[in-house]
């Protein structure tokens, strides 16, 4: 190492500190709603390869650290002082990882040479396309998902591009917010530029280089000391989204993760192919792109706190994942509902991480609530509105440690609530409800945290609601070591009569006045056996409104007098039964909701082994159809008629090699034989 260890956590904390002053102006300077109140930004400093090597704690996003530029960086032929360059293609250089993500760097001089990049995104509210808000689990291609810019300079020496930029304002919904908040990231990326020149002034351009180097190698070395302290082994996870689209089939995230001395390697063979939906998450192939990576940071920095949050963090993984898949797509794929799919993949590297350290790693978190906007038309100007209202996100997983918190996002908790004055000041909407939701926490010696709920009522004509990430309406989060999952999601709509009308996860509807939505997330998981935990803390669960006096008798063993006082001898009664059938059944590292298990009673192991070996080999752009019928075929099926072996997949790609001969070429061994066709 080349920077003595006092300088380097000096430098360390003053690259923070940079970071911080950057995410701090654009937090106070930004326009929407998004970026103001709820904080989907991200601010950064890059080494001029593209790494990055320093992020704000505090503020903003905490999904990209170890985001690496250089795909962008390099995309432009040469740079000058003043310059500042965008983009919000997911894929050009694979930073950007669905268009409304506008990401701008700007190059960082000492003495004529890049000694850094000044970096960051914020999530515009809308970048036009198909639906308000750009996104819809709907979409089937990138080109329905607002205008692109590839990597180019916003700024030259100084000058703003205006053709760049009122082109960017004719085709989204909200020019006067895009504006706004491209305004505030210059001014962050300013703001860094002059802090580093203050820095190196301070220390000396060489002292500054080689400490940015250092802080890299010395994220490795933590990282690297977190992995040789869990068993070697593969730890094997899997989790699904509920659905491709609308009406659709479930997505299988699946992750073998092989942990050998201080390295790892994650392999993402058995995920299901690319979609014809916006699921998929544009990685390009990069062996540790950040979204394959953001729960493999926040794994190592449950286990150590104090580690480093640079890129040096990814060194030690290597990601194994198939081009075609849905987290390797090939353009021209939609993207935009990527954020659903990268959450649902942070909870399978927490589930394969979990299996080696279950006393150390919470269970399943929350998820599926969804992102709310609305776009509306003020009655009393005429013109339209739209605004990002509120992430309803759920609870923590318990642990070993504690109960998961109640409604704090867990991993999604960078995401902040919009104060509901505020929301209803920016669009005419009534929110009738914003809570947490009793009984949805996973039972267990450890608690899940509550599910959050938000109901509101539209007050004019042709509102469309937009709720991105609807999910876990079926696939509840996972508990562990004995503990229950989390309750699902839910979406209502209620009109004006009452009526109540289940959405699922659909995630664009249009409403009139007078009617109602309502939204829950799932609830936290619970960790550990239920009917362990002190009947004290189960009563004061019931007392406060977390668990009802039902569930504190069938799940956690502990019956209450009308008064609120515990029955000491009908719950030892109740708890002396739930023990003698936990003792029956030992506890397994993971435990599934009812809707999982269903589902995997039919789509076994065996049965989804056979369907990914032969997507592999089938063309990209029909592995989704193939996929398609496969599970049509499959659901047919009557129980008596099921193997779950493999034979059920087989015949049904066998079906389908009969109905499209040219799938016989790449899959030659199901074709009909000539003696079968004479």
């Amino acid at each position: 190492m080349r920077t003595d260890p006092v300088t380097l956590r000096v430098l360390e904390n003053h690259a923070q500190a940079v970071a911080e002053s950057m995410a701090y102006t654009l937090f106070r300077t930004a326009h929407s709603t998004f970026v103001k109140e709820t904080e989907d930004f991200t601010t950064g400093l890059t080494t001029p390869a593209g790494m990055t090597f320093a992020s704000p704690r505090d503020l903003g996003a905490t999904w990209f650290i170890g985001l690496d530029y250089a795909g962008v960086i390099g995309a432009i032929e040469d740079y000058e002082e003043g310059d500042i360059c965008v983009t919000n293609d997911p894929y050009s250089g694979y930073v950007c990882t669905h268009t409304p993500d506008m990401h701008i760097w700007k190059p960082i001089f000492w003495e004529g040479r890049i000694v850094a990049f000044a970096v960051g995104h914020i999530h515009n509210t809308d970048m036009g396309g198909a639906v308000p808000a750009s996104l819809s689990r709907a979409n089937t291609e990138v080109h329905q998902e607002g205008i692109r810019f590839r990597p180019t300079k916003l700024v030259s020496r100084g000058v703003m591009n205006e053709q760049l930029l009122e082109t960017m304002l004719l085709n989204v919904r909200m020019p006067e917010q895009n504006r706004g908040d491209l305004n505030a990231q210059i001014a962050a990326v300013n703001t860094g530029e002059a802090k580093m020149h203050e820095m190196i002034a301070k220390f000396g351009v060489e002292v500054v280089e080689a400490g940015i180097e250092d802080l890299l190698d010395t994220g490795e070395a933590r990282s690297r000391d977190v992995l040789s302290r869990l068993p070697d082994g593969e730890y094997r996870f899997v989790d699904y989204l509920d659905e491709d689209a609308p009406g659709g089939v479930p997505v299988r995230l699946e992750l073998a993760l092989r942990i050998r001395g201080d390295g790892a390697e994650l392999d993402f063979t058995g995920s299901d192919p690319q979609l014809q939906s916006a699921l998929n998450m544009p990685t390009g192939g990069n062996s540790r792109h950040i979204l394959l990576m953001v729960g493999w940071n926040y794994c190592l920095y449950t286990l150590d706190p104090s580690i480093p949050l640079n890129g040096g963090l990814l060194r030690p993984a290597e990601c194994i994942v198939p081009e075609g898949s849905v987290l390797n797509p090939v353009h021209p794929a939609a993207v935009g509902m990527r954020s659903l799919t990268c959450g649902r993949l942070q909870g399978v590297l927490m589930g394969a991480f979990h299996a080696a350290a279950p006393d150390r790693l919470p269970v399943g978190a929350a998820g599926g609530g969804g992102i709310v906007n609305v776009k509306t038309f003020d009655i009393a100007t005429g013109r339209m509105a739209m605004a990002s209202i509120d992430p309803v996100v759920g609870g923590a997983g318990g642990s070993a440690r504690g109960d998961g918190t109640d409604g704090s996002g867990a991993n999604s908790g960078f995401l902040k609530n919009t104060p509901v004055e505020i929301n209803e000041v920016e669009v005419p909407i009534r929110i009738r409800r914003y809570g947490l939701v009793q009984d949805s926490g996973g039972a267990g010696l450890a608690r899940g945290g509550l599910a959050t709920e938000l109901e509101l009522e539209i007050f004019a004509p042709d509102t469309v609601v937009t709720a991105r990430n609807r999910d876990r309406t079926v696939f509840a989060a996972w508990g562990g070591q004995g503990g229950g999952a989390g309750a699902p999601s839910t979406f209502t709509k209620i009109a004006p009569d009452g009526i109540r009308t289940d959405l699922g996860n659909t995630d664009v509807v249009r409403l009139e006045p007078g009617e109602i939505i309502n939204l829950t997330s799932g609830g936290g998981a619970g960790w550990g056996f239920a009917h362990e935990r002190d009947a004290v803390l189960v009563a004061r669960d019931v007392a406060r409104g977390a668990v009802s006096i039902e569930e504190a008798s069938l799940r956690y063993g502990v019956v209450l007098e009308p008064d609120g006082r515990i029955d000491l001898n009908a719950t030892d009664h109740q708890r002396e039964k739930m023990a003698r059938t936990a003792r029956m059944s030992p506890p397994s590292t993971y435990t599934y909701n009812a809707g999982r298990m269903a589902f995997e009673a039919i789509w076994t192991d065996a049965n989804y082994a056979a369907l990914s070996t032969a997507l592999a080999r089938v063309p990209v752009p029909w592995r989704h159809y193939v996929k398609r019928r496969v599970f049509a075929h499959v659901a047919q099926l009557s129980e008596r008629q099921r193997s779950g072996d493999g034979r059920d997949v087989e015949a049904a790609i066998a079906l389908a090699v009969a109905a499209m001969p040219q799938l016989a070429e790449h899959l030659p061994e199901y074709a009909p034989s000539r003696d079968a066709a004479e």
